[in-house]
């Protein structure tokens, strides 16, 4: 399981125009699910997530959690990040799970923030999805429940 994590100000996703999840401070997730995850790679993500200190305290320095800021979440399940793109120029997503497997690891995600007393809102899976991030640092990460990098 990959995720890329942005500290935000605010954002937004919308669905046809409408939006479907909106928050303030706190952090969005791009998750993407591949064919070998379980749960197990749901629930490290969601508890490594869930616990970095990516927010500033009161001495300026990145030592609270997004639960700690009182921020919240906006997950959208995004399979691109698992695109291959070492050959050629068109990427492979043969390494992402199907989506019938893919939207339960990234329920489940939802599920296991949400238990760790986050306020967590959410794209529309399988949609075509405008995301409007705005931008805190920036502070961007990537990360991968098998520790790839």
């Amino acid at each position: 399981m990959r995720a890329v994590v942005q500290r935000v100000h605010q954002a937004y996703v919308e669905v046809n125009g409408e939006k479907v999840g909106v928050i303030g401070p706190g952090m969005v997730v791009f998750l993407g699910v591949g064919r070998d995850d379980s749960v197990d790679d749901s629930k490290y993500l969601a508890t490594k997530i869930s616990g970095l200190r990516i927010f500033e305290d009161n001495a300026g320095l990145m030592n609270l959690s997004v639960k700690e800021s009182g921020g919240q979440v906006l997950s959208i399940s995004q399979f691109t990040l698992y695109g291959d793109c070492s050959k050629g120029r068109r990427p492979g997503f043969s390494a992402a799970a199907p989506p019938e497997e893919a939207l339960f690891m990234y329920q489940h995600f939802c599920d296991n923030l949400k238990q760790a007393g986050l306020t967590v809102e959410t794209g529309q899976f399988q949609e075509d999805m405008r995301i409007m991030v705005d931008n805190d640092g920036p502070v961007t990460l990537l990360l991968d429940s098998k520790k790839q990098f």
